[in-house]
């Protein structure tokens, strides 16, 4: 978020915390992205804010709801409140359940290919109107044609980031395989580790496809205790995700910190993985 928002973020999360009758005289920045998570003390909540163009905020509460009361490992909403998103100047807060992190350790890759073995059995379940996987890709397709909007990427990288968010998204499209509801990012980033065990964050994300695009963006050796994956479909996710992700960093509006170093890292990155499997994205 930017640093002229950031203050007025933080106060428009305290105020609606205090309207609500919950304690707020502190704020402790948790997460500053595209959205900002805070934990408001004394009365001990997590509070996401977002601009409020985020209307996908209202999804995301509905989504957690019905997961959390099916049993899925998903952090749950604040309880002493009404579960909505609340709109104050200009942006949209939403209140969830916060979780003293457990002592920091490394996730066993076990662990969480069960965890997210059990939100995909959840979310199966459920039927809900969301974007296809492929709409995320498009956006990523429309974003390096605009020169506009990526005025450093260089052309050669231009068009290797085309054609491979173009050629693999029709290989994974070609396979056929089943497709379901999914988290949509279930990178290490939006997992907890709690007394709870392994819970998923920030469901604003959720798309349909293959449960392959979902392991692509967890560490590799989940893959390894997640059944009935197809492994030429993953490794294909894997580079698509990363081309994906890669032309974010080249949006001249991104604000994650060492973006553009770590955009000018995976291209080289795509270039090894697509050589290392044989895979030839022009065409």
């Amino acid at each position: 978020m930017q640093a002229s928002e950031l203050s007025r973020a933080v106060a428009a999360a305290m105020s609606t915390a205090s309207s609500l009758g919950l304690t707020a005289d502190d704020a402790i920045v948790l997460q500053d992205s595209n959205k900002l998570a805070l934990r408001l003390l004394p009365s001990d909540v997590l509070a996401r804010v977002a601009p409020v163009a985020h209307q996908v905020a209202r999804f995301e509460l509905e989504l957690a709801r019905r997961l959390a009361e099916s049993g899925c490992p998903v952090a749950a909403l604040e309880p002493r409140v009404e579960p909505r998103a609340y709109e104050r100047d200009g942006f949209v807060v939403t209140l969830w359940t916060y979780y003293e992190p457990v002592t920091p350790r490394e996730i066993s890759p076990a662990d969480y290919a069960d965890a997210l073995r059990r939100l995909h059995a959840g979310m199966r379940e459920l039927d809900v109107p969301t974007p296809h996987f492929t709409d995320r890709v498009e956006q990523a397709q429309r974003l390096v044609a605009d020169r506009d909007r990526t005025p450093a990427l260089a052309g050669a990288d231009r068009e290797l980031l085309g054609d491979t968010l173009g050629s693999l998204r029709r290989v994974i499209g070609e396979r056929g395989g089943a497709e379901q509801l999914l988290h949509g990012e279930p990178h290490p980033g939006n997992v907890l580790t709690t007394t709870n065990g392994l819970l998923f964050i920030d469901l604003e994300t959720c798309c349909r496809g293959p449960v392959e695009f979902d392991l692509a963006h967890a560490p590799e050796e989940v893959s390894e205790h997640y059944p009935g994956v197809d492994r030429d479909v993953l490794r294909a996710c894997r580079i698509l995700v990363l081309a994906m992700i890669t032309t974010w960093r080249w949006d001249r509006g991104d604000q994650l910190p060492n973006g553009r170093r770590l955009g000018a890292e995976w291209l080289g990155q795509i270039r090894a993985a697509l050589d290392r499997n044989g895979l030839d994205t022009h065409g």
